[in-house]
């Protein structure tokens, strides 16, 4: 059997003392409660995490709801997918489409306030282990809602409940109340060199 080499002995003791100290950084983290998530930035992606984390929740047998704000004139492959599931996950597809495609604001409006009473049905029910919020912060950036509202039925959400938040723009009210935040950054995107929405991918 080959005898390790420096590199390797090095690398070992490397391990070594990472593993102490995130066994202690585990051992102090003792408390669980419900999380609030916020996924921002430019980057692809926001959604297709909350969707992983949806895909999670329920292989723990939690029951989950989505609210869409923004997308809502074609079908993707998460709704179908999740539609499958209609006992364990709530879901609801709110809006008109992107507000590009719209084109009024006062629809806008009256479809994102319509979806927010929608959310604080699932925010309000100890029942649902996951909420996911999906382009709320588009809603709240445009002003359809209003920010104080929203952070208020977050916070007072039952204890174990989590929520994931996604879209670009987040108010930096939402990112100071977030326990975890995460931003999306835009290395490339296959859109630039004139490459259209794929089904799997983006749809």
């Amino acid at each position: 059997m080959p005898q390790p080499d420096d590199r390797d002995l090095r690398h070992q003791a490397r391990m070594l003392r990472k593993k102490a100290v995130i066994d202690e950084r585990i051992a102090n983290a003792g408390g669980d409660c419900g999380v609030l998530l916020v996924l921002g930035g430019n980057g692809k992606g926001k959604s297709s995490s909350a969707f992983g984390m949806l895909a999670r929740a329920l292989g723990h047998g939690m029951r989950c709801g989505v609210v869409q704000f923004i997308k809502g004139r074609n079908s993707t492959g998460e709704e179908l997918f999740f539609r499958r599931f209609p006992d364990e996950v709530s879901y609801h597809v709110m809006g008109e489409g992107f507000t590009w495609e719209t084109q009024d604001r006062q629809r806008d409006i009256a479809a994102a306030q319509a979806a927010w009473i929608k959310a604080r049905e699932l925010l309000a029910d100890p029942a649902i282990g996951l909420v996911v919020l999906d382009e709320l912060n588009i809603a709240l950036e445009h002003g359809y809602l209003e920010l104080d509202q929203v952070l208020e039925d977050l916070q007072a959400r039952p204890a174990m409940q989590h929520v994931v938040v996604t879209g670009r723009g987040a108010k930096p009210e939402l990112v100071e109340l977030a326990d975890t935040v995460t931003e999306m950054g835009m290395v490339k995107h296959a859109f630039a060199a004139g490459i259209r929405a794929q089904k799997g991918v983006e749809l």
